[in-house]
C-alpha cells in the first residue's frame, strides 16, 4: 500500500491517528483503501478516523517474517482487531493479546514509517 489511496492512511499513521474509508451512499466502511466501496461499487467514499478501540479476534505469532524489513522484529504478533466502528483490521499487536481482549491503537516507527500496533485497553 504505498499508492497515492494509501496515503491518507499512513500519514494518519504518522499523526498518531488510526483512519478508515465509509461509503457514502451504503455506509460500509472498509480499512483497505480503495477507490470504490465494496458492498455497492459507489465511489463515493470518504476517509474517517476511528477511535482507536476495538475488540481482538484472532491474534497469531509471525516467526518467520515475510521480508528483510521485518525480520529484526521476529517474532511479532499479529491481531485481527474489530474495530468498534464496525470494520476488521489487521495489524501489529502487543504479544500478550487475547481473543477477546479489548484494545487501544498505539503506533511504532518502522522502517521508515509508523506502523499500528494495538496493545490492552
Amino acid at each position: 500500500m504505498t499508492g497515492s489511496l494509501a496515503t491518507h492512511f499512513w500519514e494518519g499513521c504518522a499523526a498518531g491517528e488510526l483512519r478508515w474509508r465509509r461509503c457514502a451512499a451504503c455506509g460500509t466502511g472498509q480499512t483497505f483503501p480503495r477507490d470504490f466501496c465494496p458492498a455497492c461499487g459507489s465511489t463515493a467514499v470518504e476517509w474517517r478516523r476511528a477511535a482507536g478501540t476495538g475488540t481482538v479476534h484472532a491474534v497469531t505469532t509471525v516467526v518467520r517474517a515475510p521480508s528483510d524489513a521485518f525480520r529484526a522484529l521476529a517474532p511479532y504478533t499479529i491481531a485481527l482487531v474489530d474495530l468498534d466502528e464496525g470494520i476488521r483490521m489487521m495489524a501489529h499487536g502487543a504479544a500478550d493479546l487475547a481473543i477477546g481482549q479489548r484494545v487501544a491503537v498505539t503506533f511504532f516507527a518502522h522502517d521508515g514509517r509508523h506502523l499500528p500496533r494495538f496493545v490492552p485497553a
